[in-house]
């Protein structure tokens, strides 16, 4: 590119740069806004993972209180008149 840029006139090379230019800027809006969507669906797929998990370790907890309940009424025993 640099060896273009030195066998064209000052006046090409600012045409050519101008024009680069341009279709940065005309492009800009459409790559900002797939970014945009393509960051939300990320942010989507984080926060659905976090949430699952949450929720699987909030229900291991209840199952293992559950257990914990059920080891201390078999260790116990049943309930009976003589025994309440």
């Amino acid at each position: 590119m640099p060896e273009e840029e030195a066998a064209r006139s000052p006046k090409q090379v600012l045409k050519a740069r101008t024009q680069e230019l341009d279709n940065w800027k005309k492009n800009a809006s459409r790559i900002r806004s797939k970014n945009l969507v393509t960051g939300l669906c990320i942010g989507a797929f984080v926060i659905g993972i976090f949430g699952y998990t949450i929720l699987s370790v909030k229900q291991e907890r209840i199952l293992d209180e559950i257990d914990d309940e059920a080891r201390s009424r078999i260790i116990r025993g049943p309930r009976t008149g003589a025994n309440s």
